[in-house]
């Protein structure tokens, strides 16, 4: 296993939620690992997709990342090959010895990682909303988020996020009780490593990782997405070989979206792969 740089940011102890298998369809030893994006948890991200997944036969290990959930914020900027490790470590702790990594935004490129550096232990990949490398559009939004949120700018911020994170349509149809609380500009809302996650995401570069993955691997576009383009979902799945590509439409958040439709996804790909 490649070793992390010296100067990476020791990471703190990760908060882990481990949700066991509802029925023993599934091998104990393979379970599903969730990886989320950043500003986001596991709650925010899986709260839903958790139960779906554990039905069938699955034990599902769901890390936050640091400053995300229970976890404590990390004392300097994340390194992608520890986060990585540290997830992977995680469900070995949990005794899932083999999983399926779902990655969602950040955690696609946490997810593609793990298993660059982590082989004989990655069995499939589900890959949504997510990106190699971020382009100049990417970029632009990540640096207006940086810059908001060192100014501690939470109004500038949630409106930032409501903007990115859902389609127009999306927007447009809230009530206006749920506007209020889309843009609510509570310090406390969005996770306290916000701005360190947001600017790993400026870091990534998994593009020499990806000819490498040899598991099942599924790509899922949001099609209607403001902050990561489609293209990036479209190009990851074209330097994966093999990799099956389906889309959603969707802004950046399928789980708020169209929740059941993503969870369909999922969960046949899951099933047609014995994953």
């Amino acid at each position: 296993m490649t070793k992390i740089p010296a100067s990476a940011t020791r990471l703190p102890a990760l908060s882990t939620t481990v949700t066991p298998a509802e029925s023993g369809t599934v091998p104990a030893a393979h379970g599903i690992l969730l990886a989320h994006g950043a500003t986001g948890s596991i709650a925010g991200n899986y709260e839903a997709l958790i139960p779906a997944l554990a039905a069938p036969g699955h034990t599902v290990v769901a890390p936050d990342y640091p400053g995300s959930g229970r976890t404590p914020r990390a004392d300097g900027p994340l390194n992608l090959d520890a986060l990585a490790d540290a997830l992977v470590a995680e469900a070995v702790t949990a005794g899932v010895e083999t999983f399926t990594l779902i990655g969602f935004s950040l955690g696609t490129a946490v997810s593609v990682r793990a298993a660059a550096r982590h082989p004989e232990r990655v069995r499939g990949l589900v890959l949504t909303a997510g990106l190699a490398k971020p382009d100049h559009h990417a970029n632009i939004w990540l640096d207006l988020w940086l810059r908001l949120l060192d100014r501690g700018d939470y109004a500038g911020f949630a409106q930032a996020r409501a903007l990115s994170g859902l389609s127009p349509a999306a927007l447009n149809a809230l009530s206006p009780a749920e506007l209020a609380a889309v843009l609510d500009p509570d310090p406390a809302l969005p996770p306290a490593g916000s701005a360190e996650q947001t600017a790993l995401v400026k870091e990534v570069d998994t593009t020499g990782d990806l000819p490498g993955i040899s598991v099942p691997t599924l790509v899922i576009a949001t099609t209607l997405d403001q902050l990561i383009q489609p293209s990036h979902s479209r190009q990851m799945a074209e330097r994966i070989p093999g990799a099956e590509y389906a889309e959603i439409a969707t802004g950046h958040l399928p789980m708020v979206e169209r929740p059941e439709e993503w969870q369909g996804m999922i969960l046949k790909f899951l099933a047609e792969h014995a994953l």
